[in-house]
């Protein structure tokens, strides 16, 4: 095992969380982690953990109500209380109110998505691991799971939830159960130089691994984080503002209230 005067020194640079790394040669990834089969002594894990912070989601807490009212405000909405205005200035009764159960039934939708959006995230990061075994200054402890750190060597056995995203660097060759992040159905097996993702869950064998993602960097880390981004427009979002379009033209340049079809 290593001792504390042949510990790899803390790589330079945070290193790129690339295709890259899953897919090199294992010497160079142990290389560019800084970091050998041998793992981390305890002080440079700690050096570590603060250059990458916890390996942990941060939680975005949001006021539901100003989320709600966020819905009000941007270029749809804009132009449908545009029509709202319009059609209350002009007395046009009935288009006023439908124009106005079309704009809080956009808020809605759109506040419904999102929040089944993150209740989507929130289960699957119920899944996470909570401990992990790691080798550190030659021996294997239990550290919290957000305490992991790239270059870490981590143990997996059969039902442990992996910790962070990893290198298989010897064993048995495992099966691992993805269906969570990936939608495979069955169990995919795992060799020798093979990556495993932060929350699957190793259905049979025992191997080590080495550590290369952890937290946000990770494959789920970056999932969640374009799912958390991602605003797209539903179908009905869209009939919404067409049908707002077109209202606030029958408003500018017509006086009629008839209601036509603008499909």
């Amino acid at each position: 095992m290593s001792r504390d005067g042949d510990q790899p020194k803390t790589p330079v640079a945070e290193p790129a969380v690339k295709d890259e790394l899953k897919t090199l040669p294992l010497p160079e990834v142990e290389k560019k982690l800084g970091s050998t089969p041998d793992g981390l002594s305890q002080a440079e894990a700690q050096k570590r953990l603060s250059q990458y912070g916890p390996n942990e989601l941060e939680e975005k807490k949001t006021n539901l109500l100003l989320k709600f009212l966020s819905y009000f405000w941007g270029p749809i909405p804009w132009m449908i209380e545009i029509a709202v205005i319009l059609s209350g200035v002009v007395g046009h009764r009935p288009d006023f109110f439908i124009i106005l159960v079309l704009l809080v039934a956009n808020a809605t939708v759109g506040f419904w998505e999102e929040r089944e959006a993150s209740n989507a995230i929130a289960a699957l990061k119920a899944q996470l691991a909570i401990k992990a075994r790691v080798l550190r200054d030659g021996k294997w402890i239990n550290p919290a799971a957000r305490e992991v750190v790239p270059g870490d060597v981590i143990r997996l056995r059969l039902g442990d939830i992996v910790p962070a995203d990893a290198r298989l660097l010897g064993g048995d060759p495992v099966e691992v159960d993805q269906s969570a992040l990936t939608g495979e159905s069955l169990p995919a097996e795992r060799k020798t130089g093979d990556a495993v993702f932060s929350g699957s869950i190793i259905r049979q064998g025992e191997t080590t691994a080495m550590v290369y993602a952890t937290g946000k960097k990770t494959y789920f880390g970056r999932t969640a984080q374009v799912v958390g981004e991602a605003h797209t427009s539903s179908h009905f979002q869209k009939a919404v503002l067409k049908i707002g379009n077109y209202l606030i033209i029958l408003e500018e340049f017509g006086p009629t209230t008839t209601w036509n079809n603008p499909f």
